[in-house]
């Protein structure tokens, strides 16, 4: 009688633990697919309604360039450009739901406290990408103007198209991104990584990266945009040590 007992009494102990331990982890990957999908599928979207208003963005983004005009050197070339144009936009039109879906993936496993503490910031990070977009739109004449100052009789202005809108299409999301940086920050403090008086504290240093950083990121490598940038991310650190000071931290 023992010897058939045995068996039976040891199956759970061997089934139980691994049952436990492998479905919460596929639940939460499933969950991860669930959300990377929907945010995917709201960017196409979006995009399908930037489609429309791409042209009249192109068209504005060349009347900053001497002339008005840009040269396409591939047959496919302004195709992808119209595309290119189109999923930016779709991007910025589709950030509410790209912030709403990371939101809902990481609030299961924040307490009620934690939850209270960050759902004011999820409005905050999209009025921060739209600052961070406003931003650039408002550098982009200055920019393009410091770095086509360099032409001349020789060194002539022929911008091909391609290059041209890379150029607008990153700056755009590069300083729409970045402005989000205040959150992480935030988050670091819920988690006590760094606090109001670390951030005092090792402010030279701080300054040091974000004017590093500004450079680096920026394309095009003239001076506006980095420093525009570089002082935008400045006035951000501060009001968000403030913040962290305030909250305790």
């Amino acid at each position: 009688m023992t010897d058939e007992t045995l068996p039976t009494d040891s199956a759970p102990s061997v089934t139980g633990p691994v049952q436990v331990a492998v479905m919460p982890l596929l639940d939460h990957l499933s969950e991860l697919r669930n959300r990377v999908f929907k945010a995917i599928l709201a960017v196409l979207v979006a995009s399908g309604v930037g489609w429309f208003a791409a042209t009249r963005v192109r068209n504005y983004l060349l009347d900053q360039l001497p002339g008005h005009k840009a040269q396409v050197l591939g047959p496919g070339d302004a195709f992808f450009i119209q595309i290119k144009i189109s999923l930016t936009i779709g991007v910025i039109l589709a950030m509410p739901v790209l912030l709403y879906q990371l939101w809902a993936f990481i609030a299961p496993g924040l307490t009620p406290a934690e939850r209270r503490t960050i759902r004011p910031w999820i409005p905050l990070a999209l009025l921060l990408f739209a600052i961070g977009v406003g931003i650039a739109y408002l550098v982009l004449p200055f920019a393009i103007a410091f770095l086509l100052g360099f032409t001349d009789n020789q060194l002539v202005n022929g911008i091909a198209a391609t290059p041209y809108f890379d150029f607008v299409t990153t700056l755009f999301l590069a300083f729409g991104l970045i402005m989000e940086f205040p959150i992480v920050l935030f988050g670091l403090s819920l988690v006590g990584i760094i606090s109001s008086a670390w951030l005092s504290k090792n402010r030279r240093m701080l300054i040091l990266g974000i004017a590093a950083f500004s450079a680096i990121i920026t394309p095009g490598g003239d001076l506006v945009s980095p420093t525009v940038l570089g002082v935008t991310m400045y006035i951000l650190l501060e009001l968000t040590r403030i913040a962290i000071k305030r909250s305790g931290r």
